[in-house]
């Protein structure tokens, strides 16, 4: 049955979307990303998106209205649940998680806002600090429902979604950035796969040895210029990162509850904290100046912006030795004709650490849900595992269920060494999820403005972007 309201909490129907100014949410994505938020605006404050004046639960996701058909099997199983709580999952379409963010919050200033939204770490403390609802007291009250959820994910995916001490999503899925290899271009370098303690030395070698056995068309490593798969897992595996990263205080009455008995209990925290640039780090500069000598070299392109699903293509018809991705690159390698033993993976290379970076995503209830506990009936549902097991069918990305990463879910696509995926993790528990401070997408924009410049000329260069992103970012962090 549906759980009656929390006591102290805001009655749902009162909530107001005037609390919070148009000005203050656009201003929440920085000045880059306010064009696509015009541009946008006469469409979706029209008359016309579908569900303005419904009464259901309205659940909005990343994707197009196939993703959202794809979730009505997952939709019927909790009706029949909850019959008292009908949900309607709305399809927003964006170029990447920025765009999507950027069309939420405008919803939300228009008046008509998503009472559930499916948010990346990306956009986490975003949501966290302007929009979404702790689960503190849901979780406090239903903790022996919600338990055996906590049993079976990784406390650091948790952690990622924990912020000055509260707790706002359960990550549903998620992923780490690990090396993927084409296994054809290892092969013609007379390569076996690299051993899991390769570094990044062994990894400038093994570029050196795919480009000295292919033609001009074949490039070995493939990166983008975002915040995912770019320059940061790099940072990550050098002990850096282009912000300072700090814990917050706080979030003890959760991993007591939940993770009392963990090993990794003592260093978890109330979350990350991203508040000061780092960019002119001497471990910073190193890096870049590292991925500037692969670009001269030839071993590396220079990085574009953009997600990952370009380059499916480019990756299966063997023109790409190696390039960072996380499983939900697995079934579209597989439907773009690579058979399992065509590609693998492997942990990302060491560097004075093997830190890895990673992201996750889950539902956050948003402030103005006209029916938060409806909303958290939704949220909990989702984290069971036969909703993740309908939600999640095929290797297009990795459940943060540790018990559903397993032989039968990659039976038919490979790669062999599937278990990486959650061995990063615990090989690695100190791995990290992408550095997004509320001011993320000014962050992002910032970072990728100086990434080209840094890796496209001589070391003098480098340094010279650096200070550059070091400005860029302290005025990104100053926005609001």
């Amino acid at each position: 049955m549906r759980s009656t309201h929390l006591p102290g909490q805001r009655n749902p129907l009162s909530a107001r979307t005037g609390d919070l100014s148009r000005r203050t949410l656009l201003g929440a994505l920085g000045i880059g990303a306010v064009g696509a938020t015009v541009g946008a605006w006469p469409r979706l404050t029209g008359a016309d998106i579908p569900g303005r004046s419904s009464t259901a639960l309205n659940v909005a996701i990343l994707g197009t209205s196939a993703d959202a058909a794809a979730r009505q099997a997952l939709v019927e199983e909790f009706t029949s649940l909850h019959p008292d709580i009908p949900v309607r999952i709305q399809a927003i379409q964006g170029a990447d998680w920025r765009d999507f963010f950027s069309k939420i919050l405008t919803m939300v200033a228009a008046g008509n806002p998503p009472d559930v939204v499916y948010v990346a770490t990306e956009g986490a403390q975003l949501f966290a600090e302007k929009l979404a609802e702790p689960l503190d007291p849901y979780l406090t009250r239903d903790a022996a429902d919600i338990q055996e959820y906590f049993q079976d994910v990784h406390p650091s995916l948790i952690e990622a979604f924990m912020y000055r001490g509260s707790l706002y999503q359960l990550p549903l899925d998620w992923n780490a950035a690990n090396m993927y290899l084409n296994t054809s271009a290892l092969q013609r370098a007379g390569l076996d796969r690299p051993a899991d303690d390769w570094n990044h030395d062994d990894f400038t070698a093994t570029m050196r040895a795919m480009k000295s056995t292919t033609d001009g068309s074949f490039t070995p490593y493939y990166w983008t210029n975002r915040l995912f798969g770019g320059v940061v897992p790099w940072l990550y595996a050098n002990d850096t990162s282009f912000l300072t990263e700090e814990k917050a205080a706080g979030g003890d009455w959760f991993w007591d509850r939940f993770y009392g008995q963990d090993p990794t209990r003592a260093q978890r925290s109330g979350g990350y904290l991203w508040e000061a640039p780092n960019a002119e780090d001497q471990r910073v500069i190193e890096t870049f100046d590292y991925l500037r000598e692969l670009v001269a070299e030839g071993l590396g392109v220079r990085p574009e912006g953009g997600g990952g699903n370009a380059l499916v293509g480019l990756f299966a018809s063997s023109r790409i030795g190696a390039t960072p991705a996380g499983g939900y690159w697995v079934q579209g390698l597989h439907e773009a004709g690579m058979g399992a033993d065509d590609f693998d993976v492997q942990f990302f290379p060491r560097w004075r650490t093997q830190r890895h970076q990673f992201g996750a995503a889950g539902y956050a209830i948003m402030r103005t849900a006209r029916d938060k506990d409806a909303a958290w009936e939704w949220v909990k549902f989702c984290a069971s595992k036969p909703a993740m097991e309908l939600a999640i069918p095929s290797p297009n990305t990795t459940p943060t269920r540790r018990s559903m990463v397993n032989q039968s879910l990659y039976a038919a696509t490979g790669p062999e060494h599937w278990k990486v995926f959650y061995d990063t993790l615990d090989r690695f528990p100190t791995s990290g999820p992408i550095p997004a401070p509320p001011q993320q997408a000014a962050v992002e924009t910032a970072l990728m403005k100086n990434v080209s410049v840094a890796v496209s000329g001589s070391s003098a260069q480098v340094r010279s972007a650096m200070g550059s992103l070091q400005r860029d970012l302290e005025l990104a962090l100053r926005s609001k």
